[in-house]
């Protein structure tokens, strides 16, 4: 995965996007490239991003000067919801070029930035623009977190078939073990989306993200 950036987005609001965004994160470090993440959204906060907080102690660094100036957490509401709600409930408004300014003071610093996003790939930012949008119109490839909650099959494969429906590249499948807690549901989850990817994204990588 050379792209400059990824947005990593989930098949739910509760995949666990900020443990595999930092895992993906390091496994790029690793590989020597400079990393950064970015929160596209967050809600829930006052002041900074529980998430860039999370990613950092994930990745073991301190904060940056991006995260002391804002850069990579641009739009913070303090209501725990969808964006569009969210920001209604604060009472702003939902100004996308903020994001991408502050995206592309990130891209101009390093190799490449992981934004994670807010919820799944549907969750709504207005009543007619959706996450998927925003990556959509700023041709952004999508890590897409899965996992083998009952339902995530459902779930994975929706999320795939917007992705292709919008023409929209995926980088890669994290595949989070954390849910694996019934041992033949798991096997078998994991094994339908290899298949399911391997069909429709042939060569797309799947990683298995090892619980903490």
């Amino acid at each position: 995965m050379m792209e400059k950036t990824i947005f990593v987005s989930g098949i739910d609001t509760d995949a666990g996007k900020t443990y595999c965004t930092a895992w993906l994160a390091n496994k790029l470090r690793a590989e020597g490239r400079s990393v950064i993440t970015q929160k596209f959204i967050q809600t829930g906060c006052t002041g900074s991003s529980e998430d860039i907080e999370a990613h950092r102690r994930l990745m073991g660094i301190s904060p940056t000067p991006f995260d002391i100036d804002g850069t990579t957490a641009p739009i913070i509401f303090t209501y725990p919801a969808s964006a569009q709600l969210a920001a209604r409930i604060d009472g702003r408004e939902i100004d996308l070029t903020v994001i991408d300014r502050a995206r592309h003071r990130l891209e101009e610093a390093y190799d490449t930035v992981l934004v994670e996003g807010a919820g799944g790939l549907m969750v709504p930012i207005t009543d007619e623009f959706f996450a998927i949008d925003y990556a959509a119109t700023r041709h952004l490839p999508v890590a897409l977190v899965t996992n083998s909650r009952l339902g995530s099959i459902n779930h994975t494969v929706l999320s795939l078939e917007a992705l292709r429906s919008r023409g929209i590249e995926l980088a890669c499948v994290l595949y989070n073990t954390y849910f694996d807690r019934d041992a033949e549901i798991a096997a078998d989850t994991r094994a339908f989306i290899g298949r399911y990817v391997e069909r429709h994204f042939p060569g797309t990588p799947i990683y298995d993200i090892p619980a903490l």
